[in-house]
């Protein structure tokens, strides 16, 4: 498995647009969590400019992009939303208000984002917190999240009420280049990648990120989801593409060898589900293997992702005939190898 390599050593300066390809542009911005930082687009379209995702809701990101923003006077014309996550879409509304730009995403992210933002059923907190408690979670933590309330409608000021949509496939031109929307599931229904041919780059988001594994879970809407088994089967879709392709990522540094990272992520993902199913030989909740994917201590936030993501993974191994699942009388779930 051949290593990724990393063109750019340099970390963009604060408040400042690094050129990574012609016309495309790095910025860097703050996000309030152990994940400290976001990776955004600026693209050059002529006489005017495009944004591609958009930053987490808070001051900090609002005066870094009015300093990128304020040193080029072209207009940003169009706004363009991976998927619906606080760090994409979270500034996408006052961004494209500076210059009556237009918002572009897919419909699953747009009516996702807003299914949690107002905390519609199988969307909202309670309903997370009921499942997540269903599948073993403990008390304190469940007691933390239920308490922490809707934390996606901190990182979003206010959503788009209206956008152009973008589907597998469909392109935008962009200062007279071709931009070809990928989507992917998984991670989000129907997160949108931009490739683009001619220079040979991927704005993949957080479908492929260089050092993270990103997260997958199953929301408490869709119990039985497949997420993982979506999200392996569309990165190896990427693989599809120029294995030379510069990766603009959402988190990490750019980088090029798309088919040694998705290898890398199916390996990792392989070994998870091995120990899972070790752990199953008895019936386990998601709960109980919390510990086997996540062998560190995890703040509320990350009880959050962690949670799914077990879910994700116990529902995969169901999915593919080595997990069975049982409900016990205390109403608990559990997840029992296949041959027991």
């Amino acid at each position: 498995m051949s290593p990724l390599h990393y063109p750019f050593p340099d970390l963009p300066a604060a408040a400042h647009a690094t050129e990574v390809a012609p016309g495309v542009h790095w910025v860097r911005m703050p996000l309030p969590f152990a994940l400290d930082h976001i990776n955004l687009w600026l693209l050059d379209d002529g006489d005017e400019r495009v944004i591609v995702d958009c930053g987490y809701g808070s001051d900090d990101t609002r005066q870094a992009w009015s300093g990128v923003l304020d040193a080029d006077p072209r207009p940003v014309t169009r706004v363009v939303v991976t998927h619906h996550h606080p760090d994409h879409i979270g500034l996408a509304t006052w961004l494209a208000a500076r210059n009556g730009a237009s918002i572009h995403m897919t419909l699953g992210e747009y009516l996702l984002g807003h299914a949690i933002w107002h905390q519609l059923p199988g969307y909202n907190v309670q309903d997370m917190v009921a499942q997540f408690r269903a599948h073993g979670l403990d008390d304190a933590p469940a007691t933390a999240l239920a308490t922490r309330g809707n934390a996606y409608r901190r990182g979003i000021p206010e959503l788009p009420s209206r956008y152009e949509r973008l589907r597998h496939g469909s392109t935008l031109q962009i200062d007279g280049r071709e931009w070809r929307v990928v989507v992917g599931y998984g991670h989000a229904p129907e997160h949108a990648s931009l490739y683009c041919a001619e220079l040979g780059v991927l704005i993949s988001g957080d479908m492929l990120l260089p050092r993270i594994s990103t997260n997958v879970s199953v929301h408490a809407a869709t119990p039985h989801d497949d997420a993982l088994g979506y999200f392996l089967d569309s990165i190896q879709e990427l693989c599809n593409l120029p294995d030379d392709t510069l990766v603009l990522p959402s988190h990490g540094r750019p980088f090029k060898g798309i088919r040694s990272r998705v290898e890398q992520l199916v390996a990792h993902h392989r070994e998870r589900c091995a120990a899972l199913r070790a752990e199953c030989r008895s019936a386990r909740t998601a709960g109980e293997v919390l510990a086997t994917l996540f062998p560190r201590e995890l703040d509320t936030h990350q009880v959050m992702f962690a949670m799914g993501e077990a879910i994700a993974h116990l529902n995969y191994l169901e999915e593919r005939g080595e997990l069975r699942r049982e409900v016990g009388a205390d109403g608990l779930i559990r997840f029992i190898d296949s041959k027991q």
